[in-house]
């Protein structure tokens, strides 16, 4: 008889990146953190659905998991905010929507024992992104073919009982032109938000979990990002007025068996059903509730 995990309580858990279609997602890890906590304040930072890679017609079981599994929060009345980014840009044409305690936007302030949090993806600051979102699409496919060249390296790795590693990571760290990019992106967010009075600013986007403070000439702020679920696993946790970034690795959550998640592929089309047949049952759910209520 399997043992039941005892969820983890949590203030306030921010994912971001995550990128489910593609085939760096981790989304089996996605799935087990999701499972181990009990969320008072779900936020979806950005990235969720990798629109952008839909058409590769990629959709593995263990990715609509974690579809159902946010569903699955949604209906039992979870307070969550989805923050459209870039590679999910989509859900912007639905901003303002609501059901239930879900809600799609752009930002959302939250107000944290008094002291102000700002979150949103972060895209915003991206050059690349504003005036040349083709050029930004080229380099997706690039990142994700090389993350796909990363996971065959690391399960020759494995085999060989060699540590995994992160060819992109070593780039980005090695690249002066990708450095110095994450550093004035954390820097102009940090402006704008001691500009705006905010005690925090809560970015996705560019993969680069980090929690610290950043001052200029008017104030300081803590910045905050999530970093993501392809590269390094990892999510913000707020719980008792502290901050933490949580690293999969670090609890060593059980991951499900891999055969249970046998890769399905699927068409767009197959695929945009699926995801409508979740959301209509899910609407249901809202409609009876609305009833009982009447």
């Amino acid at each position: 008889m399997s043992k039941v995990v005892e969820k983890r309580k949590v203030e306030i858990a921010v994912l971001s990146d995550i990128h489910l279609g593609t085939f760096g997602c981790q989304a089996k890890e996605v799935l087990a953190y999701l499972k181990s906590i009990d969320p008072e304040i779900l936020i979806l930072n950005g990235d969720i659905i990798d629109i952008w890679q839909f058409s590769k017609s990629y959709w593995p079981k263990a990715h609509m998991s974690v579809v159902r599994e946010i569903l699955k929060m949604i209906t039992q009345n979870k307070k969550i905010y989805y923050l459209a980014g870039n590679h999910d840009e989509m859900f912007r044409k639905f901003l303002g929507f609501k059901i239930l305690n879900f809600k799609i936007a752009n930002k959302v302030v939250l107000n944290l024992n008094g002291k102000k949090a700002w979150f949103f993806h972060g895209d915003v600051f991206d050059v690349t992104i504003q005036h040349s979102k083709w050029l930004a699409k080229i380099g997706g496919k690039g990142y994700d073919l090389l993350i796909l060249i990363n996971s065959a390296v690391n399960w020759m790795s494995e085999k060989m009982g060699r540590e995994k590693i992160s060819i992109s990571k070593r780039i980005k760290n090695g690249v002066k032109g990708a450095v110095k990019f994450i550093n004035r992106f954390e820097q102009v967010a940090a402006d704008i938000a001691i500009d705006n009075g905010y005690d925090y600013v809560v970015c996705g986007h560019i993969h680069q979990p980090i929690i610290r403070e950043i001052e200029n000439s008017h104030g300081k702020v803590t910045y905050l990002n999530s970093g993501d679920w392809v590269e390094n696993s990892s999510s913000l946790e707020f719980n008792n007025g502290e901050w933490k970034l949580y690293r999969f690795e670090e609890d060593n959550l059980k991951v499900k068996d891999k055969k249970e998640f046998k890769k399905e592929e699927k068409n767009s089309k197959e695929i945009m059903s699926e995801l409508l047949t979740e959301f209509n049952s899910m609407k249901m759910a809202d409609e009876s509730e609305i009833s009982e209520v009447l």
